[in-house]
């Protein structure tokens, strides 16, 4: 204490003596000056540098914007041939508009090129080109959590269709506890539960189906849910 006490008057002295005496606020203006002269190049060089890398962080934000809203131009078609259920045309295009896997690829960085790549997943997904639809499932990687929790669903259902039920799991798990709510989660510990039991692993499939029991009672996959882990826990005993 006695040293802070100390320490704060011989500041506040130094203050003073700025304030009262000209030639000391003299002296040190004439030393800040000095060291700016000595320092200029270091000093002006940072503050160019500051300006570019602000300058190029406002322009790639308006050009990735720019691009974002051309690649959205571009995908209105595209999802109309996917509604339509015209995989092949929505995929691949028309002749005149892109399809997703050229959006993807031409506008990879935006919010739409990454919406096309999680929409080329779900298409080799249906057309049964699993390798095909994980792969793309697993570089999509949005903003939105609700889509990225369905993506990793996605890739347990490819999983599921290789009979690879131990991946499978794992990928409905990682769906049910990325941003868990009640409107999702249950559905993907249900999908976990029935991957765990086909991958004989009982305790895996029980503890997934009494998260839905005690966590999401008002679930839609509730009633079903202590169905199967009645069963579970009689092929446990």
């Amino acid at each position: 204490m006695a040293n802070n006490k100390k320490k704060q008057e011989t500041e506040k002295y130094a203050g003073q003596e700025l304030l009262e005496n000209p030639e000391a606020l003299a002296d040190r203006l004439s030393k800040s000056e000095r060291f700016l002269e000595e320092n200029k190049v270091p000093f002006i060089g940072g503050a160019i540098a500051l300006i570019v890398i602000v300058g190029l962080f406002f322009f790639f934000q308006h050009h990735n914007s720019q691009k974002d809203l051309t690649a959205q131009a571009e995908m209105f078609q595209a999802q109309y041939y996917f509604e339509q259920d015209s995989l092949n045309l929505a995929l691949n295009g028309d002749g005149n508009s892109y399809g997703f896997l050229k959006i993807a690829d031409e506008y990879g960085s935006t919010k739409a090129g990454k919406l096309a790549t999680y929409y080329t997943g779900v298409i080799y997904l249906r057309q049964g080109k699993y390798d095909e639809a994980i792969n793309e499932l697993n570089d999509f990687n949005p903003s939105d959590l609700l889509i990225q929790a369905r993506a990793y669903a996605l890739v347990g259902d490819c999983y599921m269709q290789k009979k690879n039920f131990g991946e499978a799991l794992s990928n409905y798990e990682k769906a049910a506890n990325y941003n868990e709510n009640k409107h999702f989660s249950p559905m993907y510990l249900l999908k976990a539960a029935v991957a765990a039991e086909q991958a004989n692993k009982l305790e895996s499939a029980k503890a997934n189906l009494e998260k839905i029991v005690n966590d999401y009672s008002d679930a839609n996959e509730y009633q079903e849910a202590r169905k199967q882990l009645a069963r579970v826990n009689g092929m446990i005993k």
